[in-house]
This record gives structure tokens, sequence and C-alpha cells, in this order.
């Protein structure tokens, strides 16, 4: 008799946690769902598309283009061992994207309430 009541209260657990996780997953699967960042380079960017953006003097009129900065942040690849993370107040990112066949590498600096774009050119 011991065994079904501990049977019982093992399938009570497992339904409730089995609901939680159909709830949660069926919200990251949606439209507007739950965004999970677990690696380094989802929270940086994640973090650098919630700030507004700030174009600095060095970058050309033709690369102010915001839907080529937001593919940067949204499917770009963080260099980290070239980029600068330890500087006070706003630490610099190499971002590296393909775009239209070619490597291109976003510079940016992302400070505590904006993301400065420092410079855009073509990988070599």
């Amino acid at each position: 008799m011991a065994f079904l009541k501990r049977l019982g209260w093992y399938l009570v657990g497992l339904s409730i946690g089995i609901v939680f996780l159909v709830f949660f997953l069926k919200k990251k699967s949606g439209e507007n769902g739950i965004d999970f960042c677990y690696f380094p380079n989802c929270r940086v960017l994640k973090d650098m598309r919630s700030k507004p953006l700030v174009f600095s003097d060095n970058v050309g009129k033709t690369s102010k283009d915001s839907l080529l900065i937001k593919s940067f942040l949204r499917d770009g690849n963080i260099d980290f061992g070239n980029s600068d993370t330890k500087t006070k107040p706003c630490k610099t990112y190499l971002i590296e994207s393909e775009i239209d066949g070619r490597d291109w590498v976003l510079t940016a600096k992302n400070c505590n309430d904006k993301v400065i774009i420092e410079k855009i050119k073509r990988k070599d």
C-alpha cells in the first residue's frame, strides 16, 4: 500500500511539472515569447539591442542604415579575443557578420545607457 501511495504522489508532482514546462515552452516558441540567453554572445547582443544607438563621426553616411546595424546585433558573432571588455565605462566589441556573401565587422562601444557605433568595415 505504501508503494501505491508514493506512486500517486510522484504522478501528481510529475503532472504539475509537465504543465509548468508546457506553459514556458509554449511562451518561448511564441512570436513574442521568452528569450533565454545563456551564452555570452547572446547576452551581450541582447543587452546592446535594448539600448539606443548613437553613431560616431567615423561612421560614413551610407553605413548609418539602422536595419544593417540591427542585423549585426541580431545575427552577429562577437570576437571576444579582439574585443576590449575591460575598459570603463564603455566596453568595445567587435561584431562579425556575413551580409550578402561578404564578411563585415562592426565596432561598437557598449555603455551603460547607449551603444556607440564606431565603424563598419569589410573583414580582410
